[in-house]
């Protein structure tokens, strides 16, 4: 039965019909049906090409005698060059990669009379199923097709370079013989100095970050004859599927653009200076790595000293407050062969998109500058006075933090009493009423590492623009009451109003009050009155009963240890 139908679509094909049980007419070529075709066929077999191919080998009636699967490895060989018997040097031509063919040989071109040992008997036809794998031309070289170019390519790789990139290996017939993807993690390397295949050498060649391109190769570009040992079997074509995500050079240093610099910019950073700065930190490729924003604070440190990765030391020293630019560092200045072991791979680009917030140095003082001075200007302010002043405050990049204009009222001190910070201390000496100045301050005169919370970030420059509007002058330094006139002889007697020889607290506070409002004395301004007298009367009261005798009660000038009353 089977027999009878083969013979029937043999013979429909080829000769005209018989009857079932006629024999079959003799062939005078090669028969090939085409049993499965590939959607693509990039290239067909020519003569003088070498194929790798399976094939299992039949007689008309289904004995098989011979197949490649059986042995485990590929027929390979020369097409063309009687290397082959002539049925199959013919058969084999035109074929595509994943084609399968059923060629049926007559004998003549086949084996012949002879047939081939206890094998192949004399005036055989033989029917091969072959699958064609590969196939490559000695005159072959490294194919590249670019098949994804980014919208913007600055470089390009070059001899030298070493570059980081995915990949996906197979063999010509599509089957996988090795990934990075799988490993999870980039193959690294240096291109065009041996260190690859010689095919991938070349295939790499001009690629941009972000480049996909399928680079297909002959043996004798990747491993030749005697193939890997494992997976990649001898004289086979290779064919990469690489994304390129990274690429520099060892001489490479930093690369700045992008720069967006403001108008005015009156100083630029120097080693040693402090700096507060946003970043968004990404690989070459844009993947994401880290933020400062995604933390809502800057990150904060001195340049030029070693603190952070040389590259960023050096991408820091002259920028400008505002200033924003993108700075490209190579893995020799950022983190290296080893990377950070979890979100930066090892020899990895670092690109930073940074904008500068505010810098400063240590050494830094108070920078004053008068933007407006009244024409008459007979009192300046000093330690001790009691000032009110209008200020709008806000840090380097101009965030505001505060105003006095938005309470609708003055900010009211005694210089020198420690009520403000020491930058501002400074700023405020000297002052007329009326006058105005721009006045910016370190954070060591500031608000320290520390800053305020919600309000005043650490270490942070300040930056005020103040208006004295009023001023009492203080009293000397060292004093918080004076006396405006002479000192009655009698002072004690005037204090002690009940003549019990003592002074109570209330009669020491009635009589100190009496002579400030009557203008013979000048008690401190700025602070509780009350305060200041609670604190004369302790200091009298050197026993501490309570109450002041006159053995006790003495003037400050006969005070061997100054006191800050009488």
């Amino acid at each position: 039965m089977f027999q009878c139908v083969y013979g029937m679509l043999y013979l429909s094909v080829l000769v005209t019909f018989g009857a079932c049980n006629a024999p079959p007419v003799p062939l005078d070529d090669i028969f090939i049906e085409k049993t499965f075709v590939p959607e693509q066929c990039v290239r067909a077999v020519k003569v003088g090409d070498y194929v790798r191919y399976h094939y299992i080998g039949m007689f008309p009636d289904g004995k098989k005698f011979d197949s490649s699967y059986d042995r485990g490895s590929t027929y390979n060989v020369f097409v063309g060059k009687k290397k082959l018997i002539e049925g199959m040097d013919k058969a084999l031509v035109g074929m595509c990669v994943n084609e399968r063919r059923l060629v049926k040989i007559p004998p003549h071109l086949a084996y012949g009379k002879q047939g081939y040992g206890d094998i192949i008997p004399p005036d055989s036809i033989l029917h091969f199923d072959v699958l064609l794998l590969d196939v490559w031309n000695p005159e072959d070289g490294v194919q590249t097709n670019t098949y994804h170019m980014p919208t913007t390519c600055s470089r390009k790789v070059e001899v030298s370079d070493y570059v980081r990139y995915h990949y996906n290996g197979t063999l010509l017939d599509g089957t996988l013989f090795d990934s990075s993807h799988t490993r999870m993690r980039t193959y690294d390397t240096y291109v065009g100095i041996g260190w690859l295949i010689a095919g991938m050498d070349q295939g790499l060649l001009g690629m941009c970050v972000g480049e996909r391109r399928i680079i297909t190769m002959p043996p004798s570009l990747g491993y030749g004859e005697n193939g890997d040992g494992s997976d990649i079997p001898g004289q086979a074509s290779l064919v990469f599927d690489v994304v390129l995500l990274d690429l520099h050079n060892p001489r490479d240093g930093i690369t700045v653009t992008n720069q967006v610099v403001p108008e005015s910019c009156v100083r630029k950073t120097v080693a040693g200076d402090f700096v507060r700065y946003h970043y968004n930190g990404s690989l070459l490729d844009g993947t994401f790595f880290d933020s400062s924003y995604s933390r809502n604070r800057t990150y904060d440190t001195y340049v030029g000293r070693g603190y952070v990765i040389s590259g960023m030391d050096e991408g820091l020293i002259g920028v400008c407050v505002g200033e924003r630019r993108t700075i490209t560092i190579p893995p020799h200045l950022g983190y290296g062969e080893e990377g950070t072991g979890t979100k930066i791979p090892g020899s990895a680009v670092l690109v930073f998109d940074i904008h500068i917030i505010d810098f400063h140095n240590p050494s830094d003082s108070t920078n004053i500058t008068v933007t407006y001075k009244p024409e008459e200007c007979n009192k300046q302010t000093k330690k001790g006075d009691f000032i009110k002043y209008h200020y709008n405050a806000s840090l380097m990049d101009g965030t505001s933090i505060d105003s006095t204009y938005n309470y609708g009222k003055t900010y009211n001190i005694v210089l020198g009493a420690n009520q403000v910070v020491p930058g501002m201390e400074d700023g405020l000496i000297d002052m007329c009423v009326g006058e105005k100045r721009h006045i910016v301050i370190p954070p060591h005169l500031g608000y320290g590492e520390r800053g305020v919370t919600d309000e005043v970030p650490g270490s942070a420059v300040l930056v005020f623009e103040i208006e004295l509007v009023d001023m009492e002058e203080g009293l000397p330094e060292g004093y918080m009451f004076i006396w405006n006139d002479e000192v009655s002889p009698d002072l004690f007697a005037e204090m002690d109003k009940d003549n019990n020889e003592q002074v109570e607290p209330s009669e020491f506070t009635d009589y100190i009050m009496q002579q400030v409002n009557e203008g013979k004395g000048r008690l401190a301004p700025g602070f509780d009155p009350y305060r200041i007298i609670d604190n004369m009367f302790s200091n009298q009261d050197r026993n501490g009963d309570g109450k002041i005798t006159a053995e006790e009660f003495k003037l400050k000038a006969d005070e061997a240890t100054a006191h800050d009353e009488l």
